[in-house]
């Protein structure tokens, strides 16, 4: 897995070096605005993460969890906001994280950290074993790295539930300190549930005026009786 060379994207921060076109042209990745843990670092925003990073160092990481499923009851809550922001607050401090690209109906990873380079993702592991996770992960920086959903869609979707994917799951686990897998929404498809009961543990996010009581507790519930430990929910106010 090669290192690669990232920058923010233009206009993210006001005081950022000049940039020669040599050097632009060596960029293979862009943390776009919607990264706000790198792009504003002084935001209410980036420091909810931190706090939440705290969290989940003592009460998560610590325990020796290294995988974590973001799931949301119903589209809009910003579970892919959440999952790119928390992997690269969690690298930051030195937590060698690897951000998955779970949702292979409607990827998102690409809106938070864009790549010219792309290549093979998860759906191309789904669809063979023999893929090395090192050809298909992309190291960011020294400490995050991403898996692309790649060649995504239903059948791709479908093999979520493989042991193929249990297997990649436990690859994961042996390669970096903490997984974060992004999912969607758990009303549209079963793959939240699929993901999380592989990972055994799942956050919850919701949003401000957008998610119902009801729908987290019948997503608690799924949760539960796949066998998946939610620990804890975070209000997403973005």
């Amino acid at each position: 897995m090669a290192d690669a060379d990232y920058t923010l994207a233009p206009g993210a921060l006001r005081d950022k070096p000049a940039v020669t076109p040599e050097a632009a042209q060596q960029r293979s990745f862009v943390l776009t605005e919607h990264l706000v843990a790198a792009t504003r670092p002084g935001s209410i925003q980036a420091e909810s993460f931190r706090a939440l990073r705290s969290n989940l160092l003592s009460q998560h990481v610590s325990r020796g969890r290294r995988a974590l499923a973001i799931c949301a009851p119903a589209p809009e809550a910003g579970c892919s906001f959440v999952a790119a922001n928390l992997a690269f607050i969690m690298a930051q401090a030195g937590v060698n994280t690897l951000l998955i690209d779970g949702n292979l109906r409607e990827p998102g990873a690409h809106q938070f950290i864009a790549s010219d380079q792309y290549g093979p993702g998860l759906g191309e592991c789904l669809a063979d074993d023999t893929l090395p996770l090192a050809t298909a992960s992309k190291r960011v920086q020294p400490s995050l790295s991403v898996l692309y959903a790649g060649n995504a869609g239903i059948a791709a979707a479908d093999r979520l539930g493989s042991s193929v994917f249990r297997n990649l799951v436990s690859q994961c686990l042996r390669d970096f300190d903490l997984t974060i897998i992004d999912t969607p929404p758990s009303s549209l498809s079963a793959d939240a549930r699929r993901i999380a009961a592989v990972t055994h543990y799942a956050m919850v996010v919701t949003r401000r005026d957008r998610t119902f009581v009801k729908d987290v507790q019948v997503l608690l519930d799924e949760l539960a009786a796949d066998g998946a430990e939610a620990i804890g929910t975070y209000l997403n106010d973005f």
